[in-house]
């Protein structure tokens, strides 16, 4: 299969011919291995047990091989982390290293951190725009930027493709297949999670029914910062045995630790007037495919609009898939910029998504699941930029309509779809 190049692939070609060492980091099926294949002289794959145990036997292979040397699901063997970074030590030009891994090192496993040595980069699934539905005239660097770009364009993707493309997913391996073994796929995706996954890194599950359940509440709370304690309840409806509190919070530190959890972050904006806001994450799976797949829903269900987010006041379930689709593209295309949410403790203010960039520079961006825009779809953001003033240096809503255009009031409207890095 030809491979298709990543957003990624761009900061790689940038940055590996200064850096000796580079952890690509990301859940199972996003993508890290065929990426970092790419690159590689020899590879060493630590789910091969023939390579494990040379490697264990030999663990000056990293050296020793032609580099770029790729060592693939490098947790598998703790040590080869710290041999890499004293290599790193040893001779950082002569030196280089990708390690790809879907999980940090098991609890109890030391390593040191590799600051310094070995630079982390994170890898999702397929942004919109990776999965080549649509040319991008929208640049979210050019955003970034503050030279408030022309915002034009059409395209003729709408809704019931933004539909298809959540349930379709943007794990590379499972996105071509066939509807039916799409889903089969997904399941397996969980299963695997569930049976595997969670115990291979030193996690007993003792109720994994409890576990899917908790998982399906978490993924119906999509978009949302509902409360644990709410989320538990959902999972477990009537019932007086709960798992207790430190279990369900073990579940959802490993759960985030492989990187099935992808929460986004509530902004704590600095040298800001801002007080009052709430530090409660909102809650996302890594691929909005699985909480459609985990809940059994499928497109007319969406389509139907019937379904409520968990602890939120207003909107559809298909509206919070939707904006989880936009944070995971966003999310993607923010290369060097930090993404997070704004909501007020009192709730009267909220904003899907702030991109910060180490500048302090902010855009702020809405999600709607609307074909056009209101004066009311606009009043958050315009009241941030009165807040921030020249600080934030774009406003923008993400939309499902057909056109990319920018209103009297500055804020530029944008097509999921015409959005790119």
């Amino acid at each position: 299969m030809t491979y298709v190049r990543r957003i990624i692939d761009n900061l790689l070609d940038e940055v590996i011919p200064g850096l000796p060492a580079i952890a690509l980091e990301g859940a199972k099926g996003v993508g890290k291995t065929a990426t970092a294949s790419q690159r590689a002289a020899t590879t060493i794959d630590l789910d091969d047990p023939l390579q494990l145990e040379t490697l264990r036997a030999n663990p000056d292979w990293i050296t020793q091989a032609p580099p770029p040397v790729f060592i693939d699901e490098w947790q598998l063997h703790p040590p080869i982390w710290d041999k890499v970074r004293r290599a790193v030590d040893r001779d950082p030009s002569g030196t280089h290293v990708l390690l790809a891994g879907s999980a940090g090192v098991a609890p109890g496993v030391r390593t040191h951190s590799g600051a310094g040595r070995i630079v982390r980069m994170m890898m999702r699934p397929l942004s919109f725009a990776e999965r080549g539905l649509e040319r991008p005239t929208v640049s979210l660097q050019e955003l970034m930027a503050g030279a408030a770009p022309t915002i034009s364009g059409e395209t003729r993707v709408g809704l019931p493709e933004y539909v298809d493309e959540i349930l379709r997913s943007g794990f590379p391996g499972i996105r071509r297949a066939a509807p039916r073994h799409r889903g089969l796929q997904l399941d397996s995706y969980v299963d695997r999670i569930v049976e595997h996954e969670l115990p291979e890194n030193g996690v007993e599950v003792r109720r994994p029914g409890v576990l899917r359940a908790w998982l399906l509440a978490y993924g119906a709370a999509t978009a949302t910062d509902a409360a644990y304690s709410t989320i538990l309840d959902a999972a477990t409806p009537g019932e007086l045995d709960k798992p207790p509190r430190p279990t369900v919070d073990s579940y959802r530190e490993h759960l985030t630790r492989i990187f099935l959890l992808d929460p986004i972050p509530a902004w704590t904006p600095a040298f800001a007037p801002l007080r009052r806001l709430t530090k409660k994450p909102k809650h996302h799976l890594v691929d909005p495919a699985l909480a459609a797949r985990l809940a059994g829903i499928d497109e007319r269900a969406l389509l139907q609009g019937r379904i409520t987010r968990i602890g939120a006041v207003a909107g559809t379930w298909l509206g919070a898939l939707f904006e989880s689709l936009v944070t995971q593209s966003v999310r993607v295309y923010a290369t060097d910029a930090t993404v997070g949410h704004l909501r007020s403790a009192d709730t009267t203010r909220e904003i899907d998504l702030i991109v910060e960039d180490r500048g302090l520079n902010v855009v702020a961006i809405e999600v709607k699941l609307v074909g056009s825009v209101s004066d009311k779809d606009v009043r958050h953001l315009n009241w941030l930029q009165e807040q921030l003033g020249e600080r934030v240096v774009d406003k923008v809503i993400i939309t499902t309509g057909p056109y990319a255009y920018r209103r009297p009031d500055g804020v530029a409207v944008v097509p999921l779809a015409l959005l790119g890095p």
